[in-house]
This record gives C-alpha cells, structure tokens and sequence, in this order.
C-alpha cells in the first residue's frame, strides 16, 4: 500500500523514520561523546589548554575593573587642574598689588595681563619705588606705544617673571619680581614704629627736621623734586615732622629718606626714596651749616 504525502503517518511510518541509520549514528555519537567526557574529562583539558597558552593575552583578574578606576581617577585629576589653574587665571587677572599677583600664580603657571592692570599694579606703588622697578619713560612706551602686542607672567618657585612680547612674538623687554623683593617693595608705604635713633643705618646722619628743610630749600626747585619724590605719602601722615635721617647705603641711584613722625605721644619713621644724586647734593649743604 503506498502512503501518499498529504496521509497521517502510521505507527510503522513514525517507528521507521524514528529509528533512522541517520538519527541511530546520531544518537550513538552523542551516546560516545558523553562517555568519552565523563571517563576522560577530555574537553576540560582541551578548554584549559587553550586557556593556559592564551593566558599572557588576556588581563589579569581584576585589571579591567583597575584600568577604569585609574581612568576615573586620572579624569578626575585633570579636571580638577584645570580648575586650578582656571582659578590662578582669575585671580591673577583680577590681582591689584603684585604681591597678590604672586600669589595667584603657581610655579610654571601662566597668565596674560593686560596693559591696563599692569598699568594699575604699576600705579599701586609709590612713585619712588615704582621707577625702581622700571623706569616711567619706557613703561609709558611700552604701555601706551605700538610696540607691545601682549603680556605674559610666569609663575616661579622664587617669584614672577613679566614679558612683554611684540607682535612678532619677541621678548622685548623682562621684569624679574622676586617674592621677597616684592613684599619689601610694598612694605616701604607703611611706616615704622619707633624713632630715628633706633635704627642703626641713619647713624650719625640726622637732623632737625627745620634744619633738614632749611638745606632743602637753598636747593634749586628741579632737584628738590628728587629728594621728595613721594610727597604724597608724607602728606597722608598725621602728626609732626621731628627729625629727618639719611640712609647711610645707596641701592639702585636711590638713597632712603627717613622722616620721623611725633603723634599722640608715639613716635613713627616714614622711608621714602630720593635721587642718590640730589641726596649727596643735600649732604654737602647740611655738612656746610654744620661748621
């Protein structure tokens, strides 16, 4: 009897497909393998095998999850660098003394000033000490001239070095701001308690201040303008003039003037500078009513 395709199979059709030659080798190749595992552990050999010769490829246990938390840790340190060195930018940019600009800058930070806050740093020191630092002709060149493009400040260990660059990006001219030279720089306004005698270097070079101003005045006006190049700051003092002593060191064609102020019952000294010059000038007349 021939079964044709669209009949419903019969027991001897389901037995004879069932227990095929193709589903008997099947059945017994995986029947093999199954012993063949559990007697020999072949393929957990094989697996390690291949797992001992592919082991110098692969990363260590762990190493993975470490790579990421030293890749967090590294993100996390360059942000907080570069906000760092956003927050030195800031306050560099928004310093008013030098001394502050100093402090706002790490060693081997930069920053670029503007002509106009140099020009307020500059001014934020007396005259006198300001032309120590650069002579007024040629800041004013430097600062309102064609010839400077831009200016940078580095940070040092030790202090600040000032840049400024011309357009085509050469150092045409470099300040070197020590830290201590700045802090003795600012510290010059402030006045001194205490008296004239007190101080070893006016030793044997003071005066009456009446007799201090008599020798000023028997000088020509252009140069008494070089013994007070700070009036200014005199001015902002209270109190009396008692006696007036002169440096006994030169430092820089400057000589120190000390100005000894009587207020109150308390006594304090004002140092400004003056031209060496004028000063030695002022000397020979002081000497001269002397004898």
């Amino acid at each position: 009897m021939i079964q044709k395709w669209y009949d419903p199979f019969t027991t001897g059709e389901w037995a004879r497909r069932t227990f095929s030659f193709l589903n008997l080798g099947i059945l017994i190749l995986t029947v093999a393998f199954g012993v063949s595992e559990f007697r020999f552990d072949w393929c957990e050999k094989l697996v390690g095998t291949y797992l001992m010769a592919t082991n110098d490829f692969r990363p260590e246990t762990g190493a993975l999850w470490e790579t990421g938390r030293q890749t967090s840790n590294a993100h996390k340190s360059l942000n907080r660098i570069i906000t760092q060195r956003e927050d030195s930018r800031r306050s560099a940019q928004q310093a008013e003394s030098f001394s502050l600009l100093v402090e706002s800058l790490g060693p081997g930070e930069w920053v670029t000033l503007e002509k106009e806050q140099f020009k307020t740093l500059y001014l934020s020191l007396s005259p006198g000490i300001g032309r120590q630092l650069i002579d007024p002709a040629h800041l004013v060149w430097l600062l309102n001239g064609n010839i400077t493009d831009r200016i940078f400040c580095e940070g040092l260990m030790e202090g600040i070095n000032i840049y400024f660059i011309d357009s085509q990006n050469r150092v045409i001219r470099q300040i070197d701001l020590k830290k201590n030279t700045i802090l003795e720089i600012e510290s010059r306004n402030a006045p001194v308690q205490g008296k004239l005698v007190e101080i070893e270097a006016f030793s044997n070079r003071i005066y009456p201040a009446a007799k201090f101003f008599d020798a000023i005045f028997k000088l020509p006006i252009e140069m008494i303008s070089e013994l007070m190049v700070d009036p200014d700051l005199l001015l902002q003092q209270e109190g009396t003039i008692q006696q007036v002593g002169i440096w006994n060191e030169a430092d820089g064609g400057y000589i120190k003037l000390g100005f000894e102020f009587e207020y109150r019952g308390e006594n304090r000294v004002l140092m400004i500078q003056a031209r060496e010059w004028a000063v030695w000038q002022l000397s020979l007349i002081l000497k001269g009513d002397d004898q």
